[in-house]
């Protein structure tokens, strides 16, 4: 009787230890006041008529892609007879390099970024990471720490982009000669990545950074730059306002640094260098933080507000409870809401003292609650956070299991490379189908 007494005791320790766990994990999923206020569905979605807002018309150019397809990564999938969404925008980064192609490391190599205090800096490791077996991130992609001017890796990259849905690639850019404080300027390498997506049939739009010296004068003349120079290629996205319009669309990242005064004077009709009705007009939207900086969007002339950040909870704009109300702002103030989704967060390999923004991916279940409290507010674009920011482990491309004498890298499985593509694809096809009934 002993015996049985202690053996059924174990089991009852083993099952609370089960559901501890599992109630942990699914802590990660909102921070703040968990599922209750989603109405979760399953985004494993019937196929759809596209007609609205996918394009399954294979220009020439897409016709190609059966030729390129023979320069992508092994393990890849074609997706010639799928279409895409250009209503679904999607970051997209070229700082990486390889010895292979640029004779270094570049990104792959990030810093330990130490803390703002002192104090708590002292506490964390300090260096850089050692590639290829050392990584800046917790995950490993599919294809090793590649180079971004590998033209095999950029195909990939699009033939990947374009089996998710997402139409639109919006590439982090910024002016010829500058680039982040880690990597090299890779302006020149825009030709190149508008000629891959226009094989996809996808469209690029610009995601410009905040470089040192940004102003809004530099801005003009940025936008100027783009338009003269990128315009005119078939895979140049402009966005189709309900007004009639047709205008390229511009993401401007951490635009609160500039202030309000200065972006009226480029962006509304009566500012002293303003761009409105001109050649270089176009949809403007800025990055949304605090909740006062939607006031200061709107004085600022701007089209819009996208919120970025793949963090649930990490900041205003970036979380899911507080997007009805940017919504409902927007659309009383004629602008666009742009919600960012992303399938989970942790940058603790670049910043290791940041582990209370970790968000766990949950096999996928993060993902489809953003993408579900994405579909709930009705937007009219959506964005994905991100396809390759691997330093902050927001990727949805593929990624790999690694291990290495110091280090077990996070990976997708049970599930194979491509889920997060795969979950995206479903969610794209469900937001089309409630899409068609709210703009009724």
């Amino acid at each position: 009787m002993a015996r049985l007494r202690r053996k059924s005791c174990m089991l009852l320790f083993l099952f609370a230890l089960f559901v501890f766990g599992t109630l942990v994990g699914l802590r990660t999923l909102k921070p703040s006041d968990g599922l209750s206020d989603l109405d979760i569905s399953p985004i494993n979605g019937e196929k759809v008529d596209r007609r609205a807002v996918f394009s399954d018309v294979l220009s020439p150019a897409a016709q190609e892609r059966v030729v390129a397809s023979k320069a992508k990564a092994a393990g890849s999938h074609p997706s010639q007879d799928r279409g895409v969404s250009y209503d679904v925008h999607i970051f997209y980064y070229t700082w990486y390099g390889n010895p292979q192609t640029d004779e270094k490391y570049l990104h792959w190599d990030h810093i330990l970024v130490p803390h703002w205090d002192p104090k708590i800096a002292a506490s964390y490791p300090k260096g850089r990471h050692v590639p290829p077996e050392d990584i800046g991130s917790s995950f490993y992609p599919e294809m090793g720490p590649y180079s971004s001017r590998d033209p095999e890796v950029l195909e990939s990259h699009m033939e990947q982009i374009s089996t998710s849905g997402a139409g639109v690639v919006v590439l982090s850019w910024y002016p010829p000669g500058l680039a982040d404080d880690h990597g090299e300027p890779s302006e020149d390498m825009v030709p190149s990545i508008l000629d891959a997506a226009l094989r996809h049939n996808l469209k690029v739009a610009f995601h410009i950074q905040a470089y040192k010296g940004r102003t809004e004068h530099s801005l003009h003349n940025n936008i100027k730059y783009i338009i003269d120079r990128y315009g005119d290629h078939g895979a140049f996205y402009r966005f189709s306002s309900s007004s009639g319009k047709v205008l390229p669309l511009f993401y401007i990242y951490d635009s609160y640094l500039t202030p309000t005064e200065a972006w009226a004077a480029l962006l509304t009709s009566t500012g002293s260098h303003n761009l409105r009705g001109t050649p270089y007009d176009g949809v403007f939207i800025a990055l949304i933080v605090d909740e006062k900086h939607k006031h200061d969007i709107l004085a600022g002339g701007f089209d819009g507000m996208y919120t970025y950040f793949a963090s649930n909870g990490f900041s205003y704009g970036s979380s899911h409870q507080n997007w009805k109300g940017l919504k409902d702002f927007c659309n009383g103030n004629n602008l666009l809401f742009v919600p960012s989704v992303g399938p989970g967060y942790i940058d603790t390999s670049i910043r290791p003292w940041n582990n209370h923004n970790t968000r766990n991916r949950v096999n996928g279940r993060y993902y489809e609650t953003g993408l579900q409290a994405a579909l709930n507010v009705q937007p009219e674009i959506v964005s994905i956070t991100s396809f390759n920011e691997w330093h902050e482990g927001t990727q949805i491309e593929r990624a790999m299991p690694k291990k290495t004498l110091r280090h077990v890298y996070l990976d997708y499985q049970p599930h194979e490379p491509d889920l997060y593509l795969e979950l995206t694809r479903s969610w794209v096809e469900q937001y089309h189908k409630e899409k068609e009934r709210f703009l009724v």
